[in-house]
């Protein structure tokens, strides 16, 4: 089973976006497309659509975050989404040495940051909310982890 690839839609009518360009990059990713598609609350959804400009703090410049997902409900609620391993969202701990991949974890981390407070601040401005969707959200929200 591949953890990455194109994701086939199976209810186009509730895709707002290109259909031809849904990619999952990770298992989680695809099995909350399946979500989406199957639950009756979601009126639309689509994925990496939307495109939120953010200022990186770790090269001064900025970006642009393709965020992973756009839900909306039929409460009319709407949600940006991004889906990240739960240890992706805590600093990475302090080491006694600063290796290469010490800093380039520090490095994620701040960059992650940046994107996630543009994404807040863009879905309020839009009347949305932002949240990023961990393992334990998924399994909360009956979404299969592995």
């Amino acid at each position: 089973m591949s953890y990455k690839g194109r994701y086939k839609l199976k209810n186009p009518k509730k895709y707002a976006g290109d259909p031809n360009k849904i990619t999952y990059r990770s298992l989680w990713e695809r099995n909350t497309f399946r979500w989406c598609e199957n639950n009756p609350k979601v009126k639309l959804w689509n994925s990496e659509e939307v495109v939120v400009p953010y200022k990186s703090s770790v090269d001064g410049r900025i970006h642009r975050y393709f965020v992973d997902l756009l839900i909306q409900m039929e409460d009319k609620k709407t949600y940006l989404v991004e889906i990240k391993p739960k240890s992706q969202t805590l600093p990475p701990k302090k080491k006694s040495r600063r290796t290469k991949k010490y800093i380039k974890e520090i490095a994620t981390f701040a960059v992650n940051n940046d994107k996630w407070n543009a994404a807040n601040k863009f879905a309020e401005h839009n009347g949305w909310q932002f949240q990023v969707w961990t393992e334990e959200t998924l399994k909360n929200l009956n979404i299969k982890v592995l």
